[in-house]
């Protein structure tokens, strides 16, 4: 049974994408500890001085929303999931916007390994794994997405199965082959460039 904060953001969201501009204001306060634990938790393996802090990263979130006004929100999860997928545009976008910006373009492959958030180069890190994320949903869709939600998203693993819509072994399995498949990936980009 769901707790009843998780059916009042579910009444929120639902009155919201009928028209009702007071319910976002009511959903903001019951979501933004979580949607804030989510963006710190990104923003920790960025370098120090980055223009873009966590609290922006959510304004944007929002921003991003207000402009996606035609979901139909099926609860908590979804919502969640939903802001994992923008934080993850917003966050490449910029890691991209300041790759190009500062080297003129042509991206240089890292590759990922299970500390991918403290590396010394994370917004080309996150370029080349938004990449690679792509190229694994042309592969299996539903592994990118539980990345997706589990490493952008911050989602636990019941929570990650009830936006997939699966059981939580399919997505611990999903978890691990999508992680092995990941780090070959990246690998393997990075020996055919040596």
């Amino acid at each position: 049974m769901e707790a009843p904060q998780s059916h009042q953001v579910t009444a929120l969201l639902r009155a919201w994408s009928a028209g009702d501009a007071e319910a976002l204001e009511k959903l903001t306060p019951l979501v933004y500890r979580e949607l804030h634990r989510a963006a710190r938790r990104y923003m920790v393996g960025e370098r120090s001085g980055h223009t873009l802090q966590a609290t922006a990263l959510i304004n944007e979130v929002y921003t991003r929303l207000l402009d996606v006004r035609n979901i139909d929100w099926q609860n908590r999860a979804h919502f969640l999931a939903v802001c994992a997928q923008l934080m993850r545009q917003i966050l490449t976008d910029f890691a991209r916007s300041r790759h190009y910006q500062k080297r003129g373009g042509g991206a240089h492959h890292l590759p990922l390994n299970e500390a991918l958030v403290v590396s010394s180069q994370p917004d080309r890190n996150l370029v080349e794994l938004d990449e690679a994320l792509k190229r694994l949903a042309l592969f299996d869709e539903r592994r990118s997405r539980v990345v997706e939600l589990r490493f952008f998203g911050g989602l636990d693993v019941n929570e990650t199965a009830e936006v997939l819509k699966v059981s939580s072994q399919t997505v611990m399995r999903d978890w691990r082959l999508a992680r092995i498949w990941l780090l070959r990936e990246l690998s393997g980009d990075e020996q055919r460039e040596s």
